[in-house]
């Protein structure tokens, strides 16, 4: 993501409520996050590679990483995000930009950014972000970018019921127009200033940032739209449907805009 003279202000207001640090631990956050990890671990080298987490948040991935011996470092736009990072165990921690890396090239033998396509509403920028990845990133290593869904704020709002409110609606609409999303309402479930992503203009972006797509998944498929999440997740037989749902179609090109997130992984 860019640094803050260049990212609208309401983004850094929404991080800045702090509720990130706990998104992907209750309700559908929890599917995102466990197909994440899954989708990650298959294609991630071993360990103890070294891996760069650009636009990491704070820190959300960092403990699962360094658990499994890995090196991380993190990259993020918001202050809050990177004392954040550094205190869930990142072995470096700084304020960035994901277009503008001061990383040296061909440092890491992973990048990820779980992150940076969601704010960088210009196409050029989204492909700024994936070609300075592949610079930092070895010959042959790990690039994988997740993207919002087109189609996010319309499900979500069709099982929630906020297509019920007009201001709502209006926001899906442009949603699905051009994928600009943008939320003029106080409401911070409503999310900010973000680019919602068709699965071929992420396919698209990774080509052009001169990347090789390995695979394009769709994170969740049905499973995020279950209203009982938490309680599912109680049970560990209920749980591994869920999963396995959101497995059977990830990879299902008529239905990867059903998941709320999409995970392109790529390699230099």
């Amino acid at each position: 993501m860019a640094p803050r003279d260049e990212v609208p202000e309401e983004v850094f207001a929404h991080y800045g409520l702090g509720a990130e640090r706990a998104r992907l631990s209750a309700g559908a956050g929890r599917v995102e996050r466990a197909r994440t990890e899954e989708v990650l671990a298959r294609w991630l080298p071993p360990p103890p590679a070294r891996v760069l987490d650009v636009g990491g948040g704070p820190g959300t991935y960092v403990p699962w990483l360094a658990g499994l011996g890995y090196e991380v470092h993190l990259v993020d736009p918001v202050p809050l995000h990177v004392e954040q990072a550094r205190e869930a165990g990142a072995r470096t921690a700084r304020v960035g930009d994901a277009r503008s890396l001061t990383e040296a090239e061909a440092g890491f033998d992973a990048v990820l950014l779980l992150g940076p396509l969601y704010h960088l509403t210009e196409r050029s920028g989204r492909v700024r972000a994936l070609a300075e990845a592949r610079r930092v990133v070895r010959e042959g290593g790990l690039v994988a970018a997740a993207a919002i869904s087109r189609f996010a704020s319309l499900l979500d709002g069709l099982f929630t019921g906020a297509l019920d409110d007009p201001a709502f609606r209006s926001i899906v609409e442009r949603d699905l127009m051009d994928g600009q999303h943008r939320n003029p309402t106080d409401r911070p479930e409503w999310f900010t200033t973000a680019f919602f992503h068709h699965p071929e203009e992420l396919t698209a972006e990774v080509a052009d940032a001169g990347l090789r797509l390995e695979e394009l998944v769709g994170l969740e498929g049905p499973a995020w739209l279950v209203g009982d999440v938490d309680e599912r997740w109680a049970d560990p037989e209920r749980r591994e449907r869920l999963l396995s749902t959101a497995r059977a179609v990830e990879r299902e090109p008529a239905l990867l805009g059903l998941s709320a997130h999409l995970l392109a992984v790529a390699r230099r």
